[in-house]
């Protein structure tokens, strides 16, 4: 069994296409990607390091149905997380949104996300840099940095490629694993 579970909520499928380059990065660490929407509420607890992945809707919402997304997503699946124990486990956060037309709210899903992992017991990872973003306010910004991986692929989509593979060689590092062949 792979060593690491990465879930993701989308709307546009954006999300998955980067969690997809996460995996590649990681080889065969790495399960396949999941849809939180097609998860059991343990699934999280099946794997000893976690990667998980949310777009930022609209004014700062996780996608799901109250953010017109076609199916359950995260914002569904919280509900789970007031039962989840992931004490021991460590993860790592990702988020997308955009800087240009949601400045106010840049990566709020992520923010939001973040605070219901950590209440979780879970050992968070992953931080990442708030250089080279320009936005008004995020509630996933803790003082200098993000509280995970920011992709902007609406305005930042040729920089998408390389914050992955710093941001994976930096995760595993925290991990304290090494990258397997793909």
């Amino acid at each position: 069994m792979s060593k690491i579970g990465i879930f993701f909520g989308t709307d546009t499928g954006t999300t998955r296409k980067i969690s997809k380059l996460i995996a590649k990065e990681l080889g065969e660490l790495a399960a396949k990607p999941l849809n939180i929407n097609r998860a059991e509420p343990d699934a999280l607890t099946a794997y000893e390091y976690l990667i998980l992945g949310t777009p930022t809707l609209g004014e700062g919402q996780l996608p799901g149905l109250s953010s017109d997304c076609q199916t359950d997503s995260w914002e569904e699946y919280m509900d789970n997380f007031e039962e989840l124990d992931l004490t021991g486990k460590k993860v790592a956060l990702f988020g997308l949104g955009d800087q240009v037309n949601y400045p106010n709210e840049f990566v709020d899903a992520l923010g939001e996300l973040y605070d219901a992992v950590a209440e979780t017991g879970a050992e968070m990872l992953g931080r990442w840099s708030v250089e080279g973003y320009e936005y008004e306010a995020s509630c996933a910004e803790d003082g200098e940095e993000f509280v995970g991986l920011v992709i902007d692929n609406d305005n930042q989509s040729d920089k998408n490629a390389a914050r992955v593979s710093q941001w994976v060689e930096q995760v595993l590092a925290e991990m304290e694993l090494e990258a397997l062949p793909a």
